[in-house]
């Protein structure tokens, strides 16, 4: 009822200009965060760390991450969105003007934790359930494609923006690497302090006027209401798919690097690929969202994993000296199927056949387990570089997940099955 009363007290282009409110704090929230995608190398070269302390990073992100799904849930429930999300934009952002002051290793490790809080428990849930009362029912699907489509725009743009920052002080204008990545930190830094107080007047506050319907709350249901969800094997499905999904996602966050460190090209033209990889999201994820509308939302996930897969072991498999134009079409298309795959892979929730009373809960398990990545393959990175150095332990972390999206490609197309037989099932009886 939340979203429908909150829909409805808005016109359409008040409603459209509040979504595009959220693709922007939802574009660049994130990207400072994830800054190693574009900029492994200058990275390690200007904080004087290294992949594997890069990485240890982003496992404690991970970690705050997993453990704030839920929570997060509870939090949106209880506090206005905007306040929780224009909070989140000025912790991310004044943890970046610190992050701009090349501070010391211990120190990055506090900073990524802050992130986990900012970017997790303050804003994730905040930014869904914002997302869902501004939308009517018959709109979820295009709010959230266009939210996620948008925001990969977003991202991309701003990725431009500082691959050409980067490049103009480190060529040009004769700066060193160091210099040139503190601007482009403050990029993202000043696009965050920006947009806080921006989101917080503009997105107004529908839980405070909308009446919450009064629920049973009992410890005892809610285990009763946790046993329901997790003895439904779709969710388990659902999830694997998921999480093998977002593997193959996560498998690109270490493209920067491999091509500067293993395949021998420049970090401006890394950047450059990286970049035009962005550019495939808003592609990737719009697209698929109406494919998956037209045919079986299983079977076109199962097929976008398969391919992904199989584009994710040629790049594991490519030789040194391939070229640029082969690894930026490899790089493009994995990009695309991935972003294809997330724009796709929480669909399968509607055939999980989950009631409105506990789909929160159930999102927060489905979540608690699909992006569990975040936790183990910045380790398992950390570990086959350290037991298979050089473009060796890049391989077998790639094949090791493209084999995992073909096991998320057969998951798919049991859970396929599986809704098939309980449809038919239910037909008969």
């Amino acid at each position: 009822m939340q979203s429908k009363l909150h829909a409805n007290e808005l016109t359409l282009g008040q409603r459209y200009l509040k979504l595009a409110v959220l693709v922007l704090i939802a574009g660049n929230i994130y990207p400072l965060i994830y800054l190693r995608q574009n900029f492994e190398v200058s990275i390690v070269e200007t904080f004087g760390i290294t992949s594997a302390q890069i990485n240890d990073n982003y496992f404690w992100l991970g970690i705050i991450y997993v453990i704030t799904y839920i929570p997060s849930g509870w939090l949106a429930d209880r506090i206005s969105p905007r306040i929780l999300m224009s909070f989140s934009l000025l912790m991310a952002g004044l943890l970046g003007v610190w992050f701009a002051s090349i501070p010391s290793a211990i120190e990055i490790t506090f900073i990524f934790v802050g992130w986990g809080i900012a970017a997790g428990l303050t804003f994730w849930a905040a930014l869904i359930k914002a997302t869902a009362l501004l939308a009517k029912p018959e709109e979820q699907g295009r709010f959230f494609g266009i939210l996620d489509g948008g925001r990969g725009l977003i991202e991309a743009v701003l990725a431009s923006i500082a691959v050409g920052i980067f490049a103009y002080f480190t060529g040009a204008d004769g700066e060193g690497t160091p210099d040139a990545m503190v601007k482009v930190i403050w990029l993202y830094v000043c696009m965050m302090l920006a947009l806080a107080p921006i989101a917080f007047f503009i997105l107004d506050d529908p839980i405070d006027r909308v009446v919450t319907e009064k629920r049973d709350r009992s410890v005892a249901r809610f285990l009763n209401q946790i046993s329901d969800v997790l003895s439904k094997p779709e969710i388990w499905l659902c999830a694997f798919c998921i999480m093998t999904g977002y593997q193959l996602f996560w498998a690109t966050y270490s493209f920067s690097v491999y091509m500067q460190s293993e395949m021998g090209l420049t970090a401006v033209a890394v950047g450059s690929i990286t970049v035009a990889k962005l550019w495939m999201r808003p592609i990737g994820a719009v697209s698929a969202g109406f494919v998956g509308d037209f045919f079986n939302v299983e079977k076109v996930l199962a097929s976008l994993m398969l391919a992904a897969s199989l584009a994710l072991a040629a790049l594991a498999v490519a030789p040194v000296g391939v070229g640029v134009g082969l690894l930026l079409g490899i790089v493009l298309v994995i990009g695309f199927l991935t972003y294809a795959v997330r724009g796709i892979f929480w669909a399968t929730l509607e055939s999980c056949k989950v009631s409105n009373s506990v789909k929160g809960l159930a999102i927060g398990l489905i979540s608690f387990v699909g992006y569990a990545p975040d936790v183990y393959l910045p380790k398992l990175n950390n570990f086959l570089l350290a037991a298979y150095p050089g473009k060796t332990g890049y391989a077998i972390y790639y094949l090791v997940i493209a084999g995992m999206g073909v096991l998320g490609a057969i998951a798919a197309l049991i859970l396929k099955r599986l809704v098939e037989q309980k449809a038919a099932q239910e037909g008969s009886s």
